[in-house]
């Protein structure tokens, strides 16, 4: 039996919590002329998704007026866009995010993986019912119009929300699926990768990982050395994905956060999404692995690369290191 890995978020339910007092100080920061952006971050930056939802209520029963709608009309770039993502409940948000990315021209593809391969079952079950409540569309039948191929195939897979999540691990399975996948890939000239698709999609991921520790005896290399070498485009992230989440979740939360940071510019959209999605589940161990695999803090990171009110808001919700 696999111990079940404690993770833990950066942002805490706040102690003495009073959500009249905060809607008033939310509504406060925002009359009159001019708006206090640090007393806004103050309040939402250091309260956890539940009372969030507590204060919206609390602003509109006090105050006659939609606290989302106060927040949009009065801040602006980035910071209005990481404000109103912290407002949202999660399944709303990542609705939202997913939705993004298949709308418009052309598929932002790095967002379905991120949020399909990384979610638990009942996060994605929650996702699918958002998004057919905010947007009357079903989320499977969008995502098998915006996919193709052995891609599409495992994004569908995924949006059942029925990964095995037991915590039993059986090791002849995890060496005879060790076998199947070296058959179904390094062995074979060409992958068969409805035999990646099955393992990776439905087995549990103590399972994937007993699994992979017992294909690297086989194949002479990790899986995810195997999966660069045999596939290639978005089948080969999302196999990779899955797999790094099997091994360590953090690490691939980590890179991912890199990515959105390193080199010319910043990608706003996945840095803001990185961090909001992650804030209460396990962004202390991300932080942890960030510093050990790039040699500097998240949030000095996040420092260098943004500015204003913006950066004053990822820094509070990241937290010290």
């Amino acid at each position: 039996m696999a111990q079940k890995t404690q993770y833990h978020g950066t942002v805490q339910p706040a102690a003495h919590f009073n959500s009249e007092a905060d809607a008033a100080a939310l509504r406060k920061a925002m009359k009159g002329l001019g708006t206090d952006e640090a007393a806004i971050i103050n309040v939402i930056a250091h309260r956890n998704n539940a009372q969030r939802q507590e204060i919206k209520l609390k602003y509109k029963l006090l105050h006659g007026s939609d606290l989302i709608e106060d927040l949009h009309s009065d801040l602006g770039g980035h910071f209005r866009t990481a404000a109103l993502a912290l407002m949202e409940t999660k399944a709303v948000y990542d609705a939202h995010c997913l939705r993004n990315a298949m709308k418009g021209l052309g598929t932002d593809e790095s967002v379905l993986i991120e949020t399909l391969a990384t979610r638990t079952n009942q996060e994605i079950k929650d996702i699918v019912a958002a998004y057919n409540t905010a947007f009357k569309r079903n989320l499977e039948k969008d995502v098998v119009s915006e996919t193709s191929g052995n891609f599409k195939k495992l994004l569908v897979s995924l949006c059942q929300g029925a990964r095995d999540e037991s915590l039993a691990v059986d090791h002849e399975k995890a060496k005879r699926e060790a076998q199947e996948l070296y058959e179904a890939g390094e062995k074979h000239w060409g992958t068969d990768e409805s035999k990646f698709n099955f393992i990776i999609a439905s087995r549990s991921l103590p399972q994937l990982k007993a699994t992979f520790e017992e294909y690297a005896k086989i194949a002479k290399r990790d899986i995810l050395s195997s999966i660069d070498r045999e596939m290639s485009g978005d089948v080969k992230s999302a196999f990779k994905a899955v797999a790094q989440c099997a091994y360590n979740r953090p690490v691939y939360f980590a890179e991912r956060l890199h990515h959105s940071m390193k080199g010319l510019g910043t990608d706003d959209d996945a840095l803001i999404r990185l961090v909001v999605s992650r804030s209460e589940i396990d962004l202390a161990e991300i932080k942890q692995v960030f510093l050990a695999s790039y040699g500097k803090t998240l949030s000095s990171w996040i420092e260098a690369d943004v500015s204003g009110d913006y950066r004053k808001l990822l820094v509070a919700i990241v937290g010290p290191n």
